[in-house]
């Protein structure tokens, strides 16, 4: 179990239908457990249902929809994976806004499996080393970043893991990273 201290800390978790269920419930409950509020932010109202590795798993409860949150009152983000979930957040402007102002604003980010393809769309990864789902190798390497085949990568304040497998070493790493104030760490986007 991941330990740590996130008391007064908001963290958004930004997902839709499709993601990969232990990738955002096992997270958000060491983040709970850490002493965090989190919320579940999506462009969808009412309930998300999550992935279980090969079918349909369960439903979690929306707390803010995309169009009324304001990323400004947020200290961290949890991109989740699951194929369908981040393929979907990248293609909506209005998720890829969210995301940036994270990188722009140096908050620590956490993603997991496909999680960095929204990343790639926001322009994070650049000059980072990262981890993901083996199959995002290619894509993250040609936004710039240098790919590695780790159970958890943290360039500054973002937190990459591979696979379900890794979320214990995810935890950990997301936990610390996201217990750091986050005026020590600069800008996560390169601006050229």
């Amino acid at each position: 179990m991941a330990t740590g201290n996130l008391q007064g800390k908001k963290i958004a978790i930004l997902a839709t239908d499709g993601f990969e269920q232990a990738e955002l419930l096992e997270p958000r409950k060491a983040l709970d457990q850490a002493g965090a509020q989190t919320q579940v932010v999506s462009p969808k109202d009412g309930k998300i249902k999550g992935w279980n590795r090969k079918d349909w798993g369960k439903e979690v409860e929306v707390d803010i929809s995309l169009k009324s949150a304001k990323p400004e009152n947020f200290d961290a983000l949890l991109l989740p994976g699951g194929v369908m979930n981040p393929d979907h957040l990248r293609m909506d402007p209005q998720a890829v806004e969210f995301v940036k102002h994270f990188t722009d604003e140096g908050k620590p980010i956490a993603a997991i499996c496909h999680g960095p393809w929204t990343l790639i769309e926001a322009g994070a990864v650049r000059g980072k080393t990262v981890t993901s789902w083996p199959s995002l190798k290619t894509d993250l390497s040609n936004a710039g970043a240098n790919w590695v085949d780790k159970e958890v990568v943290s360039d500054g304040g973002l937190v990459t893991s591979r696979k379900p497998d890794d979320i214990p070493a995810f935890n950990r790493e997301m936990i610390r990273i996201f217990g750091q104030e986050s005026r020590q760490r600069p800008a996560l986007r390169k601006t050229a």
